[in-house]
């Protein structure tokens, strides 16, 4: 079943630009499923977008701006993926909450290292699960 949803990187790391790759193969999204934050086509009655991040404390600017206009036209639902800490997670999760967007509170966690740019076998398994449980939990 074809889904509307788009994977968000911030910043623009190899692992996470892949990840979201893997994701827009496996689900065949629209070409312009995966890119960066902010991304050159704006969301528009997205259904999922997950945030592909790797933050650590305070939220950049064009980052926290972005996130701030992720209203309910533009997207019913978001998720975080995440090689960052949950001091960024949170902060993103009030940003959300002020834009009035359906925050989805099952977070995963991935471990990225300086030259960590390939997904596993193992990883792309775990993450293939979580956005099955992302659309489950919507269905």
């Amino acid at each position: 079943m074809a889904i509307k949803m788009r994977v968000l990187c911030y910043p623009e790391k190899k692992k996470l630009l892949a990840i979201g790759n893997m994701i827009k193969a496996e689900y065949e999204l629209n070409v312009n499923s995966v890119d960066r934050i902010p991304p050159a086509y704006s969301c528009d009655k997205e259904r999922i977008v997950i945030l592909a991040i790797n933050l650590k404390g305070n939220l950049p600017d064009d980052y926290r701006l972005f996130v701030r206009e992720l209203t309910k036209a533009r997207t019913a639902n978001v998720a975080i993926l995440t090689a960052g800490d949950d001091v960024a997670v949170e902060k993103t999760k009030e940003l959300l909450a002020e834009a009035g967007t359906n925050f989805i509170d099952n977070v995963k966690h991935i471990k990225m290292g300086l030259f960590d740019n390939k997904v596993t076998d193992a990883e792309k398994t775990e993450i293939l699960a979580w956005v099955e449980e992302i659309k489950a939990s919507l269905a």
